[in-house]
């Protein structure tokens, strides 16, 4: 059975979100926390989630936070962030957090839906205004390029994320199996100090380990 896991102070939009998240598919559970702490207490009870949306504002510790605590517990769980903040500082520490995907509270059910399905796929969904704002800031910055230690494979397959391509197309195109690849984005991760797609595709761009993606 597929897990959702939907953490957001906001009674009445987390039911909603629920609900249209509980159409997802056949065997599709979305279940609802008012705060990090609960969610943390579940799984320290045991329970894990295939992926969990996390609001930012939260009463007790915040929703960065709560990724970066959940990512410890959980590394395989994927993480998005699904707000109304816009704030640059917000999203530069949700991305290293481990945030997988970051949508807006304004999106429809079916957007989040399908971001959720990126997600799920391997990919690494953001809003458009978001990715926008990532990338003309990350641009604006001209660092020394560092040496991470990619291997030609790692390296290939990095740039393969960037494009956008999902767990399956990368595998395709490098001609690789699933365990392999897997393998692989763990070990460019762990050079990279990152906890997820999303946060190495933008660590990729902003110290132009990878040419950019076109416009």
């Amino acid at each position: 059975m597929l897990e959702i896991w939907i953490i957001e102070d906001n009674e009445k939009f987390r039911r909603a979100t629920a609900r249209g998240l509980s159409v997802l598919a056949e065997g599709t559970r979305a279940r609802e926390f008012g705060n990090c702490e609960e969610a943390i207490a579940a799984i320290d009870a045991g329970e894990s989630p295939d992926v969990f949306l996390m609001d930012i504002d939260l009463p007790g510790m915040d929703g960065i936070e709560g990724i970066s605590e959940i990512k410890q517990r959980l590394p395989d769980a994927a993480a998005m962030i699904l707000t109304v903040f816009e704030d640059d500082e917000k999203i530069f520490r949700a991305l290293k957090a481990g945030a997988s995907g970051y949508c807006l509270k304004s999106d429809s059910i079916s957007k989040i839906r399908e971001a959720v399905e990126q997600v799920l796929q391997g990919a690494a969904p953001i809003h458009p205004r978001i990715a926008g704002r990532v990338l003309k800031l990350f641009s604006q910055l001209t660092p020394e390029q560092p040496d991470y230690g990619l291997n030609d494979r790692e390296q290939a397959v990095l740039e393969a994320m960037t494009r956008g391509l999902v767990r399956k197309q990368i595998a395709a195109e490098m001609k690789l199996n699933l365990h392999t690849l897997d393998y692989v984005t763990r070990c460019i991760y762990r050079k990279l100090h990152v906890n997820g797609a999303t946060a190495a595709v933008a660590l990729a761009i902003r110290e132009r380990l990878v040419a950019p993606p076109p416009e």
